[in-house]
């Protein structure tokens, strides 16, 4: 069996920046432990996995680690390159995922993807999290990731985690995201992931569906600009609607290659 794979860069306009991808065509379902492998083997922060269904598609995320719930990169890195590659037609793609279906759509040069909302509630922190960070948040929130506000940009830029504390807890926390405003955007971010093979990512979309009910309320505004301040770096836009997030960006196809399984 031969398969089609890209490794696309999302979140951004240029190689070398964004949140690396790798987009695997299939032909037919394959076994999990066959795509766990693959992830394994691509070693990136998530490999997507595209199945036609019907006059759908559907889509799954692994890690090197394991199979995630929602991944807005990955997303986006498949639909770029279903419209760009395989020169998709429809104006919209529907992704049946494990969240649901997501909806997908060009808009200019970017794709905008329809993500559900994961308000975060007010939440204490686990020991482990709190004491591996340099520098402690001023607000603690939850939904399926802790979301930790600071002050000031600076201070997202200057975390650091203290990874044999950080990677200590017993509990599955999700992810944890470190936001604030941002100096030329509406606010800025980073996010880790403990006991992960890829500790800090790059660029998070499905964070942002957590990020930007937050910061809607916060600033009183439905369209947000925002950063992930890791060291490729990504710029995001988040659209507010009803019990939804429009998360908007960018991709560009860095590799195309073929799989022989």
């Amino acid at each position: 069996m031969v398969l089609q794979s890209f490794q696309v860069d999302a979140f951004t306009d240029r190689i070398f920046s964004g949140n690396p991808a790798v987009v695997v065509m299939l032909e037919e379902k394959l076994p999990d432990s066959v795509l766990r492998k693959i992830a394994q083997e691509n070693y990136v922060p998530e490999t997507a996995f595209i199945l036609p269904d019907g006059n759908n598609y559907s889509l799954r995320w692994f890690t090197p680690d394991m199979e995630m719930d929602l991944c807005g990169h990955a997303t986006l890195a498949s639909a770029h390159v279903l419209f760009t590659w395989y020169k998709y037609k429809e104006e919209e793609i529907l992704f049946n995922t494990a969240s649901g279906q997501i909806a997908v759509k060009k808009d200019g040069d970017m794709i905008s993807m329809d993500f559900p909302l994961r308000e975060a509630i007010k939440s204490p922190l686990p020991e482990e999290i709190y004491d591996s960070l340099n520098i402690k948040p001023l607000e603690i929130y939850k939904a399926r990731d802790y979301l930790l506000v600071y002050a000031r940009q600076e201070e997202i830029e200057m975390i650091e985690i203290e990874r044999s504390v950080f990677d200590e807890i017993n509990i599955d926390p999700g992810g944890v995201i470190v936001t604030a405003p941002g100096k030329e955007c509406d606010f800025v971010s980073r996010y880790f992931t403990p006991q992960a093979t890829i500790h800090e990512d790059p660029v998070t979309g499905s964070a942002h569906c957590t990020l930007a009910p937050y910061w809607a309320k916060r600033l009183k505004k439905d369209s947000l600009k925002a950063r992930q301040l890791s060291k490729r770096g990504g710029a995001i836009t988040c659209i507010m609607e009803e019990e939804r997030v429009l998360i908007k960006g960018s991709a560009v196809i860095f590799s195309k290659s073929e799989l022989y399984l």
